[in-house]
């Protein structure tokens, strides 16, 4: 099994936005990762970042709230997978940073997604406490959708398990793939968030994004990687190391 780390942009936005306690009036420039995990019979792309088309107006394409983020790309996932060689696709969440380009993906490959994520998409109040974009999953309507209720064997073998990780969002997940590794994303934007529980200063549930952060706090004391959502400082693009 490979895991390779993609970079699918970057945000930059005032720091105290996903780091609470820092100086409002910092700024916060950090990556956002894609990840391709292939075996022998599957290439499953875990989010898909941003769409090349909110790079240059954020505000243009999803409103006035997005005046906030500065957007950068220098490819997009298109422009580094093959997508057509895709077998799944796993969205840890809806955030436009890890959905933005699902509507670039082929419609035949099936999406795995939490159920209550899903349900939360389709909710209007859901939609604007969490600052989802509509636009950013509206492709996935018409295609097959995988929806799954807490942990889950992908693959059937325990090689690949989504891990319910809620608050960040109602049906945030992250993956476990091997034994050694889990891919956190938005659990904790930074390494330390899983000690500090420095949050964004947005969730769906704080209190759940404690417990999240705190089960896969466990697992790393435990000997498991876990690599943070945006920690510009821990993300680097290349293969990822994983032991089965």
């Amino acid at each position: 099994m490979k895991v390779e780390q993609l970079n699918v942009g970057w945000i930059s936005s005032p720091a105290a936005v996903y780091r609470q306690g820092e100086d409002p009036s910092a700024r916060i420039r950090f990556p956002i990762p894609a990840y391709l995990i292939e075996t022998d019979d599957e290439r499953i792309l875990i989010d898909a970042g941003l769409h090349p088309d909110a790079i240059a107006d954020p505000a243009s394409f999803y409103g006035p709230a997005a005046a906030m983020f500065g957007l950068e790309q220098e490819q997009s996932i298109v422009e580094q997978v093959d997508v057509g060689t895709l077998t799944r696709i796993v969205l840890t969440h809806l955030h436009f940073d890890h959905s933005g380009a699902l509507a670039l993906l082929p419609a035949s490959v099936p999406i795995v997604i939490q159920r209550r994520e899903w349900e939360a998409a389709q909710d209007d109040a859901a939609v604007s406490r969490n600052f989802f974009y509509p636009r950013d999953y509206a492709a996935a309507q018409d295609r097959e959708l995988v929806l799954i209720d807490g942990d889950h064997d992908l693959l059937g073998d325990g090689s690949v398990e989504l891990l319910l990780t809620p608050g960040h969002t109602p049906g945030h997940q992250s993956v476990r793939v091997g034994e050694e590794l889990i891919i956190g994303a938005d659990v904790g934007h930074f390494a330390i968030t899983l000690d500090d529980h420095r949050f964004p200063s947005f969730a769906d549930d704080f209190a759940a994004q404690g417990r999240s952060a705190e089960r896969l706090r466990a697992l790393r004391e435990h000997g498991t990687r876990v690599l943070p959502g945006h920690d510009p400082d821990v993300l680097r693009p290349g293969p990822v190391a994983v032991s089965l």
